[in-house]
């Protein structure tokens, strides 16, 4: 029979959904998606597995050309949501528009 974690980790998000989703919504010029998961066992949100809980995205995207760090970051959210129900606990966000 599965333990709880074993469910947890089967249906937990990858770093492959989450850039495809990032790639789809934001059309980024640069991208990258850490799973940092392992980095955070113990910690409040790790489904013990060590890997679809935490992530850290470094993104660079025209769409971000004027728009405050706070909007920067509200557009990652909002493309990643469905994803929090699936065991995204935690991002770390590095978000701008390209440099000149």
């Amino acid at each position: 029979m599965p333990t709880m974690t074993s469910r947890l980790a089967s249906s937990a998000p990858t770093a492959q959904q989450l850039d495809q989703r990032l790639r789809e919504t934001l059309q980024p010029v640069t991208l990258e998606v850490l799973d940092e998961s392992y980095r955070h066992q113990g910690h409040a949100g790790a489904n013990g597995s060590g890997f679809g809980s935490h992530f850290r995205v470094r993104i660079t995207s025209h769409i971000f050309t004027g728009k405050s760090a706070l909007a920067r970051h509200r557009l990652v959210y909002d493309a990643l949501q469905d994803f929090m129900e699936q065991g995204l606990h935690a991002l770390a966000i590095e978000a701008g528009p390209p440099s000149v």
